[in-house]
């Protein structure tokens, strides 16, 4: 009886053990380390970075149940990064997400045992990938393409502001892709016949030293380049164009509807929502370094109305055909 008894409660114990176990297993707490440079606002709902949840939530991924992100920001000092990359990686994280190739740079330099999701603009150019077919190492992600841009941009500048000969581009030069950038447009500048003023910023001190500098040469435009530095500071940047009355484009959607003239480039909503389809398939397993870097096929044209008609610009019919949204 006692025998029998015995092994009635082993059994009982195995079948609880059993299903406790596949339960623990399903229940993994994975853990995201999101660098970035700019500021964060409200985590999970910041209006560039909150669709990295959204997106993780859709495959399965609950913060709080099965998902933790460690959210870090430079508050748009990039001499902050490093430490910050350092303090994500003793927190053991799965994996890094990084905004923006400085901060993308910042992590790879502080380990290479830990899956890297780099979101940037030109991987190949900045040393972050071998190649985007096959990146190496560990890091893989998505390029927005703000390189392959500038000539879009100028050209998209010229149509809204045809007489403009000197063109202001304003860079990070902290930003190794904002070096490419700025290569891409002079070449595009002289099919054009415009010159090109190269005006860097890495503070927002520098920023308005920058905007001096464009008034002393008599620039006729701006081209504002895509960086998580120049876009924490766009209100900044947007006050002084109009001051200036200077046309100006940049290369996120938000620098438009904050009151710059244009901008064109990819939806920085869209790469971090894909950013979790990375972030899954590395979960499950996936090498990075075999994960292609995906590159966007649609870009956003955001145009605003009103500071066309503070500049006593007219939107022509087929800039308002391209365009993604007219801001009034």
């Amino acid at each position: 009886m006692n025998t029998r008894r015995h092994l009635l409660v082993a059994l009982g114990a195995g079948a609880l053990t059993a299903p406790l176990g596949a339960f623990a297993q399903q229940q993994k707490v994975w853990r995201v380390g999101f660098l970035a440079q700019r500021h964060v606002d409200f985590a999970d709902t910041d209006s560039y970075y909150g669709p990295f949840t959204q997106g993780m939530h859709e495959l399965g991924y609950v913060v709080g149940k099965n998902l933790v992100i460690e959210w870090r920001s430079a508050e748009g000092k990039s001499d902050r990064l490093p430490e910050l990359a350092a303090e994500l990686v003793r927190l053991k994280v799965d994996v890094l997400l990084t905004a923006g190739t400085t901060a993308s740079v910042a992590a790879q330099k502080t380990t290479n045992a830990i899956p890297i999701v780099a979101i940037g603009g030109d991987p190949v150019g900045s040393g972050l990938a071998k190649s985007l077919a096959r990146p190496g190492g560990n890091i893989t992600g998505l390029s927005n393409m703000n390189v392959d841009l500038g000539a879009k941009s100028l050209e998209m500048l010229r149509s809204m502001a045809p007489k403009v000969t000197r063109v202001a581009v304003l860079v990070n030069p902290a930003n190794t892709t904002n070096t490419s950038g700025l290569k891409n447009i002079q070449a595009a500048a002289q099919r054009f016949g415009v010159k090109i003023q190269t005006v860097e910023a890495s503070t927002p001190q520098e920023v308005a030293n920058g905007f001096v500098a464009m008034a002393r040469q008599n620039a006729g435009a701006l081209i504002v380049l895509r960086d998580a530095f120049l876009q924490n500071e766009k209100n900044q940047i947007v006050e002084l164009a109009a001051k200036q009355r200077l046309p100006s484009i940049g290369g996120y959607g938000e620098y438009a509807v904050a009151g710059g003239l244009m901008s064109y480039g990819q939806s920085i909503r869209e790469a971090y929502k894909r950013a979790a389809t990375y972030v899954d398939k590395i979960f499950k397993g996936a090498n990075p370094g075999d994960l292609p870097v995906e590159q966007p096929t649609t870009f956003e044209l955001f145009i605003n109305r009103k500071t066309a008609n503070a500049l006593g610009l007219k939107i022509s019919n087929s800039m308002l055909v391209q365009a993604t949204k007219v801001i009034e």
